[in-house]
């Protein structure tokens, strides 16, 4: 008997837009749900949506602190997992009144109060369906030098000083002002985004995921291999599979779950030694790495 397979595209963070989707300009927000900043924050953004109706939109960006906010990367990940039904703003003011209660059950209380029925919204954060794309954001913040929350950015220029009404609202009539002038804004080159490929039922379920640093593909039904960068971690879960890791500087194969899978970086080495065991990072380049002959 033939399966179709059924290919769900995942609505990007970048891609999700609060007030008129065909302003001009665009405030653009890195920031966490943990945050108390970022919750005043969001108050002031919403005053701005208010007083510059259908003239602005306003972007939400994943960039959770996860070291003093161990919460905060599952809050992104919810708050993703309820824009796929259109709920992000419900849910992303509702995780703000409730930054001190985040727990993966709490978050499941507060999709429900968002308008979610989506029955699988408990598995989907317990399988980190939605972390390539928190990560994803986490990245580029970096790459656009965010370095603490919040961090705004009006048509892709940096708004610098605190993120106050007076220094966000003149940074957006700058923003007009260029326009005017014929002056476009700075554009921000695009992830490819992630599809979901679901295969047969009971035999594999395949996701493979694309951003500018990898692609990994994961044959297993119910496990979901992470790769988090840039502190790199796998996990291999099934020794029968091969788990892909792509980046511009290597590749990895694991297909046995009694082979070392040795990964060269320009200065890191990641070990897989069981198909459970969480692959170490491990900073020194081992040159003893025997089954990596080159560098990717």
């Amino acid at each position: 008997m033939a399966f179709k397979k059924e290919i769900v595209e995942i609505i990007e963070p970048r891609d999700v837009f609060v007030g008129n989707p065909k302003a001009e300009v665009t405030l653009e927000e890195f920031g966490e749900y943990e945050s108390e900043v970022c919750a005043n924050a969001n108050e002031i953004v919403k005053k701005l949506l208010e007083d510059y109706d259908g003239r602005i939109r306003f972007n939400f960006r994943h960039f959770p602190l996860t070291k003093i906010h161990q919460r905060s990367l599952k809050a992104g990940e919810a708050a993703v997992a309820t824009a796929q039904e259109g709920k992000f703003w419900e849910m992303h003011n509702i995780l703000f009144a409730n930054r001190r209660n985040l727990g993966t059950t709490s978050l499941k209380l507060h999709s429900k109060e968002a308008g979610v029925n989506n029955k699988k919204f408990l598995d989907e954060l317990v399988n980190a369906t939605y972390g390539w794309q928190v990560q994803g954001d986490l990245r580029e913040g970096l790459d656009r030098g965010v370095k603490d929350v919040p961090t705004f950015f009006v048509n892709g220029t940096l708004v610098t000083g605190k993120a106050t009404y007076e220094e966000l609202s003149k940074a957006i009539e700058d923003a007009f002002k260029r326009l005017k002038k014929g002056i476009p804004a700075i554009s921000v080159k695009p992830r490819i985004r992630e599809v979901k490929e679901v295969g047969k039922p009971n035999t594999a379920k395949s996701v493979k995921v694309a951003t500018p640093l990898k692609v990994a593909k994961v044959t297993k039904p119910v496990k979901v291999a992470k790769i988090l960068t840039p502190v790199k971690v796998a996990k291999v879960t099934k020794p029968a599979k091969v788990a892909k890791v792509l980046t511009p500087i290597k590749v990895a194969k694991v297909t046995k779950p009694a082979k070392v899978a040795k990964v060269l970086t320009s200065k890191k080495v990641t070990k897989a030694t069981s198909p459970v065991k969480v692959v170490k990072t491990v900073k020194k380049t081992v040159k003893s790495a025997k089954s990596v002959k080159q560098r990717a």
